[in-house]
């Protein structure tokens, strides 16, 4: 039985893999660490809330005897210059990295980027350069295990709604084709990749870079 952190969970991404994790016999408890309350009751789930991700001393206490962390915060580039957006997706990633290596050095590391990372960090694109400079700080920590997901194209399941409105809008357009999207490998979904975070703990992989195929693939495994 594993205990494992969920960063993110308010948002669509986090949210389907705290679903999926309540619902899930292989996990026992759930800790997650927000801003805002996802504004679930579940006997497994303890929620703490936290205006400053960098003061994660002041909470340490209730980090210890972790068995994975399913980091799965994020914020979108668009109106960010690469100062303010390397602090937020590097920084924070860094702070939750670092601390949780020093009270939890076996646990597995699961961090939510996307397809179009750059692992040079050397890319044209700036988004691209600071995931894949986050990526790479997770994936050489030392943690037991490390996993980058990469996903893509994300269907929302489970009555799960982006924070994005014109993602909401897309996906009501949409709709009717998510039976055939589905059938796609190039297509994943929040609770595959809700699964998928558990079945890496179950099933570990040599490759850490996770596309949505991957995704899939990892999801499905019994």
């Amino acid at each position: 039985m594993k205990k494992v952190l969920i960063t993110g969970a308010t948002g669509m991404v986090g949210k389907g893999v705290l679903l999926e994790c309540l619902d899930h016999e292989a996990i026992s408890e759930v800790l997650v660490i927000n801003r805002s309350s996802v504004n679930i009751k579940h006997p497994k789930l303890k929620e703490i809330l936290l205006s400053n991700f960098m003061d994660l001393e002041a909470i340490q206490d209730a980090l210890t005897n972790l068995d994975a962390c399913f980091f799965c915060m994020g914020v979108s580039v668009v109106g960010l210059n690469e100062e303010k957006y390397t602090q937020i997706t590097y920084g924070i990633t860094k702070k939750f990295v670092d601390v949780l290596h020093k009270l939890n050095p076996e646990l597995v590391f699961n961090y939510v980027s996307g397809t179009g990372t750059d692992s040079s960090e050397k890319g044209r694109s700036m988004w691209a350069r600071v995931k894949g400079k986050t990526e790479n700080y997770v994936l050489n920590k030392g943690f037991r295990d490390a996993y980058a997901f990469r996903p893509g194209g994300i269907i929302p399941e489970r009555g799960i709604k982006s924070k994005t409105g014109w993602y909401n809008a897309f996906y009501a357009i949409t709709r009717p084709l998510f039976p055939l999207m589905k059938k796609s490998k190039n297509i994943t979904t929040t609770t595959k990749i809700g699964l998928a975070m558990i079945n890496s703990l179950l099933f570990p992989l040599e490759n850490k870079h996770l596309e949505n195929k991957d995704i899939n693939q990892l999801a499905d495994k019994p």
